[in-house]
C-alpha cells in the first residue's frame, strides 16, 4: 500500500512540472544567451530572425546594449529578447543548437538583460 502511495505522488510530483519550472533552478532567473562557439553566419541569422520577432531597438547606436558592437554580444541580446518575450520555453532558445540558457545574469554597465 505505501509503495502504491508513494508511486502515485512521484507521478503526481513529475507531472506537476511545466517547462518554466524546469528551467528554474533554486527559483533563479534564466537567460538566453549565443553558445560561443557559434560561427558569424549563424549569429547574424539568429540576430535577424530574434529581431524580426521583438522590437530591437535596445541594439541601436548609442543605447546601453549598443557596446560592445560585435555580432556575439548583439546575437546574444536579441535571442535573448526573444527567448524572454516567448515565455522562457526551452525550444525559444535553441537556434538550432546554437543558444544556451544560464543562470548568471549576463547584464553588464546600464545593459540590463530582462
Amino acid at each position: 500500500m505505501a509503495k502504491a502511495a508513494l508511486s502515485v505522488l512521484l507521478l503526481l510530483l513529475l507531472l506537476s512540472f511545466t517547462s518554466e519550472t524546469l528551467l528554474m533552478v533554486n527559483g533563479q532567473k534564466t537567460w538566453c544567451v549565443a553558445r560561443p562557439s557559434s560561427d558569424q553566419a549563424t549569429l547574424l541569422s539568429n540576430l535577424n530572425y530574434a529581431c524580426a520577432h521583438v522590437d530591437c531597438q535596445i541594439l541601436r547606436k548609442g543605447c546601453p546594449c549598443s557596446s560592445p558592437d560585435n555580432l556575439m554580444n548583439r546575437a546574444s541580446i536579441a535571442m535573448n529578447m526573444y527567448y524572454q518575450s516567448k515565455g522562457k520555453n526551452q525550444w525559444n532558445c535553441d537556434f538550432r543548437g546554437s543558444a544556451l540558457i544560464v543562470v548568471t545574469d549576463p547584464s553588464y554597465g546600464d545593459c540590463i538583460y530582462a
